[in-house]
């Protein structure tokens, strides 16, 4: 939790307490714009609350892909009773009814504006549960919290593998998600069994649960950007949108938008961000394809059902394999 903020199960709460909450607050002010708080946005103005976004950084949804994040605003903020206030600090929270908030320019450091709020939901991230585990007795030094591990779950003290010691989950400050820790728990177990296996994150998948959904695996276009300037192929992206698919049309839900990321050089699948209708579904045919190292050209001679949402990912494939050489 944030300096300056105190937590309080009734007004003042994480993530953790807003799922037991037995009353609703007429105006919630959520800190943090990432998927946790869009995801509770999401419930509490389907549940009729005012709600306040407030993000430290200069854009709202900072931690997504702006194409994505253009139309997500547009549908799940723009649409919505949701205020926003992006570039200041939540420096300090007083419980009460009301509670109030000290919001400070992120640049100039100054106090602009107090809130008050009915309550107020910190949504800036998880830390790691590595205190009072006397990892230091074993030879493990946390960064910032967190425990290092190679890609088969040894834990690592510098460039250094400690002997015999596996770590997985939260704590290894990778993709903090469960079916993360849940791969890397079976990695770790093969290679304590003797096996010599290798996580990939890049083909896990991410989801973020609001209506319509977000889903990304792989890389931003800003890293596949950097990356083919240091390698030296081309990289292609293309869009695909849900308003040119039958099912999202029939089910009234066509608002929403593919991006595909690729090696134009070889095809190489390298990332895929997603809004609309089942993304949390779309994304991991992609997430396959990067897993199996596949090429959108022969990605593109697979055959989808008409109607479904996966042709929106069909034509992705094919718009991309059109500009392969």
């Amino acid at each position: 939790v944030p300096r300056g903020i105190t937590l309080d199960n009734r007004t003042v709460f994480t993530s953790d307490d807003a799922v037991k909450l037995e009353w609703l607050p007429r105006w919630i002010a959520i800190i943090g714009s990432g998927y946790i708080g869009l995801e509770f946005a999401d419930v509490y103005t389907a549940l009729g609350c005012e709600v306040t976004m407030i993000e430290a950084l200069e854009n709202i949804m900072p931690t997504f892909d702006p194409d994505i994040t253009k139309i997500a605003k547009k549908n799940l903020i723009q649409a919505r009773d949701i205020d926003t206030k992006s570039n200041v600090f939540a420096t300090k929270i007083t419980p009460g009814c009301p509670v109030k908030i000290e919001l400070t320019d992120a640049k100039s450091k100054e106090v602009v504006e107090t809130l008050e709020v009915d309550a107020v939901l910190v949504a800036t991230g998880r830390s790691p549960n590595s205190n009072n585990l006397n990892l230091e007795s074993v030879g493990i030094e946390t960064v910032k919290g967190f425990i290092p591990v190679d890609d088969q779950m040894r834990v690592k003290n510098g460039d250094e593998i400690i002997p015999n010691i596996w770590a997985v989950g939260d704590v290894t400050g990778k993709l903090m998600l469960a079916h993360t820790a849940a791969a890397q728990g079976t990695i770790a177990v093969d290679n304590i069994c003797g096996g010599n296996v290798e996580i990939n994150y890049k083909s896990i998948p991410a989801a973020t649960f609001t209506h319509p959904e977000i889903s990304s695996v792989g890389l931003s276009e800003v890293e596949a950007k950097e990356i083919s300037t240091k390698e030296n192929f081309t990289l292609g992206v293309v869009k695909s949108f849900f308003k040119a698919n039958s099912k999202a049309l029939a089910e009234l839900e066509s608002e929403g938008l593919l991006k595909l990321i690729f090696n134009k050089d070889n095809g190489k699948v390298l990332g895929a961000h997603i809004f609309g209708l089942h993304a949390a579904d779309l994304i991991q045919e992609i997430s396959n394809a990067i897993s199996r190292n596949q090429d959108v050209v022969e990605l593109s001679k697979e055959v989808h059902t008409h109607p479904t949402l996966s042709e929106v990912v069909e034509v992705a494939y094919k718009q991309a394999a059109s500009q392969i050489k």
